[in-house]
């Protein structure tokens, strides 16, 4: 296995696709020249040439519409939006065309495009740059959504969802980019659906993804060492969800805390805490505890922006809470 950064990942994730299928080609603002502001598409513009590598103006709306038509006529084309905030420029195109046109085509038509986007706090952006808005593309039928939270994972389902047939959100974290972990040699994917237990506990579950897979990880250890057992589950993908890695772990564990970034209001991880308690309620020591962002914007100043998201220390109090 290679050791590789994160970026790094994606990038060749990118590379081995467009080098197998001439239908892949990729679009955004400063991806060619610049190679993307965090260098996931380096080195695309000289090996793939102006035609598949494709700079685009400042208009969201419009080049995300052009992929959406040419994946219409069987390209398959990866679209960068720098970050997820400005996704809300491209919603007619992804939640009323893109995501729409299988079935309203009567299965006749597919939209196979992988929109590539960043969120999460972390870096002073503020609020205008800093959202988690999963949840927005979460509750929309007919799109996949992609939060991958190591270099591993990154390659294989970005690869994966480059072949998908169908419209997938690839939603990266800005403070995952520069982390590094190993990434199989050679055909490597993952499949969109699958979670991956990244570590096994028998006392409680963690269930998160995306960086607060590593906040957990870190949790867990330190859990560990008071003597408490814990199993990280990281979904990698939130659609499709896979229910059964995390109702086998619920009911292995008796008790669940769900973790994410985004804001707890109207989060994804009330969606999964409902799914347990409906499914898995008579297993249960507890109730589902949910740690999440506070309902608020995201600050500039870095210390207040540091209390807007969870932490080790608040994911070890939650646990506490079960323990």
């Amino acid at each position: 296995m290679a050791e590789l950064m994160y970026r790094e990942a994606l990038n060749r994730a990118l590379f081995e696709e467009m080098e197998r299928d001439p239908l892949v080609f990729v679009m955004g603002e400063t991806i060619g020249e610049r190679g993307g502001s965090y260098k996931v598409t380096e080195g695309l513009l000289k090996r793939f040439g102006p035609r598949r590598v494709l700079d685009t103006p400042i208009a969201e709306a419009s080049f995300t519409g052009m992929a959406v038509g040419a994946a219409l006529v069987g390209c398959r084309p990866v679209v960068e939006i720098l970050f997820i905030d400005f996704a809300m420029l491209v919603m007619d195109q992804i939640v009323n065309q893109a995501a729409k046109y299988h079935f309203i085509s009567g299965g006749q038509g597919r939209v196979p495009m992988v929109l590539r986007t960043q969120g999460g706090a972390g870096n002073g952006l503020a609020a205008q740059h800093s959202q988690s808005l999963e949840a927005l593309f979460y509750h929309v039928p007919g799109l996949k959504v992609v939060m991958p939270a190591t270099p591993g994972d990154a390659c294989g389902l970005l690869k994966a969802a480059i072949r998908d047939d169908d419209p997938v959100i690839f939603i990266e974290h800005k403070l995952l980019y520069m982390t590094k972990g190993e990434v199989p040699d050679g055909e490597y994917l993952v499949p969109l659906g699958k979670a991956d237990i990244k570590k096994p506990g028998r006392d409680i579950t963690l269930i998160t993804y995306s960086r607060m897979t590593l906040t957990c990880l870190e949790a867990a250890a330190a859990l560990e060492k008071e003597g408490i057992s814990v199993e990280v589950v990281d979904l990698r993908s939130l659609v499709p969800l896979d229910k059964e890695t995390i109702l086998e772990s619920a009911r292995r564990t008796g008790r669940v805390v769900v973790v994410h970034e985004a804001a707890r209001r109207g989060g994804v991880g009330g969606d999964i805490a409902a799914m347990i308690m409906e499914e898995a309620y008579d297993d249960l020591d507890g109730p589902v505890v949910r740690i999440a962002g506070r309902n608020t914007p995201i600050p500039y100043n870095l210390n207040i922006e540091k209390v807007c998201i969870p932490s080790v220390e608040d994911v070890i109090a939650g646990v506490l809470k079960l323990v």
